[in-house]
């Protein structure tokens, strides 16, 4: 895709990735790991997929302000100014309204592309395809889009996009009827089946002017501290100012807050391999298998008699010897101070347990 002055990408990079613990700490989360193996954590991945069609001043990160040494350390060449620092974490529509006032302060006829910096995404020339289409619509039109995966399974940790496909559309853009978070087992099923149903990616695509609108009609508090705070954005006084509306504006999603509610919300079906790399068994679908289905990160890890389980090493200079035997559908994960056994089913409690880990023992393995 050419990169042209007025496309932007925003970056959220401020998630602590909870269902990845205990790799993913609050101190350094997922999104500055090398979960892949590749060399690279997902952070830097994303940034150079965006780098190769964006200007590079034209792609922001932003981050919660105790992560800016790590975004600095890993893509040393992004300028200061292109990492928003949150003073506290406040969701999604917070960190995007930071981000939109701040590039439309620079560029009134910016159309972004809004994407989290810890997804897997395996066809990146199809991924360019999608939102360059997603782009060129957004600069024609007032809408708020968003790109939809189609699902290959019922799975309860996505939310699903309920879609209008309209027999004449010839552009593969497609009003959304209605968002659902993370439904039962039940109804993902029903979903899936129905066809008219799509994995929200939160990989969204609007023009400056549209979100501002949208955030102006549907949130009309948190878009006006963020106006009055963008008179000093890239001065001395934006880290004051943003510390200011960080108190006072409230935490919400950008889905709650303005997706569900607004009326010109579209879609574009998308099939370009991805995932969000959320949980440990996303991981294992992910990654090389051997001849029983396991997945082996690490080199100090024997197996005998096992299937289906992934088996991680989190530390590659611990030379501690993991012998595993005779297990089924198993996680896993040794740390330099944690250790994880879990059921593959009971991954979606991961959350739950770091939950009631903290309480114990003070986030002191969190």
């Amino acid at each position: 895709m050419e990169k042209n002055k007025n496309h932007y990408a925003i970056i959220m990079a401020g998630g602590i990735g909870t269902r990845f613990w205990p790799y993913s700490r609050s101190s350094f989360p997922k999104q500055f790991i090398d979960i892949l193996g590749i060399g690279k954590s997902l952070l830097q991945v994303t940034y150079e997929r965006f780098l190769k069609n964006f200007e590079k001043d034209n792609i922001y990160i932003i981050a919660n302000q105790a992560y800016f040494d790590l975004i600095k350390q890993q893509i040393p060449e992004i300028k200061d100014d292109c990492v928003l620092c949150e003073p506290i974490a406040k969701n999604t529509a917070a960190c995007i309204a930071y981000a939109s006032h701040k590039i439309q302060k620079a560029n009134t006829h910016a159309v972004c592309v809004v994407a989290p910096s810890d997804h897997l995404i395996i066809d990146e020339d199809k991924f360019n395809e999608n939102m360059n289409h997603a782009l060129q619509y957004a600069k024609k039109n007032e809408a708020l889009i968003t790109l939809g995966i189609r699902p290959s399974r019922p799975d309860t940790g996505y939310g699903y996009i309920q879609f209008i496909e309209e027999k004449d559309s010839t552009d593969n853009v497609f009003k959304v009827k209605t968002f659902t978070e993370k439904p039962t087992i039940e109804l993902a099923q029903t979903f899936v089946e129905s066809g008219d149903f799509l994995w929200n990616a939160g990989i969204f695509i609007w023009s400056s002017s549209a979100i501002k609108n949208a955030f102006k009609e549907h949130m009309p508090e948190m878009y006006s501290l963020f106006k009055d705070a963008s008179k000093h954005f890239s001065t001395p006084q934006e880290q004051k100012a943003i510390q200011a509306v960080y108190e006072q504006c409230r935490s919400i999603s950008i889905d709650y807050g303005v997706m569900e509610k607004a009326s010109n919300v579209f879609v574009i079906p998308a099939d370009f391999g991805w995932s969000d790399l959320g949980t440990w068994t996303s991981l294992y679908e992910n990654s090389m298998h051997d001849e029983n289905n396991n997945v082996i990160q690490g080199k100090h890890v024997v197996v005998y008699d096992s299937k289906n389980s992934i088996i991680a090493q989190g530390n590659k200079k611990n030379n501690k010897l993991i012998v595993v035997k005779g297990i089924d559908n198993l996680i896993i994960v040794d740390t330099p101070d944690v250790l994880m056994v879990c059921n593959k089913n009971c991954e979606q409690e991961v959350k739950d347990m770091v939950m009631d880990i903290n309480l114990k023992f003070d986030e002191k393995y969190t």
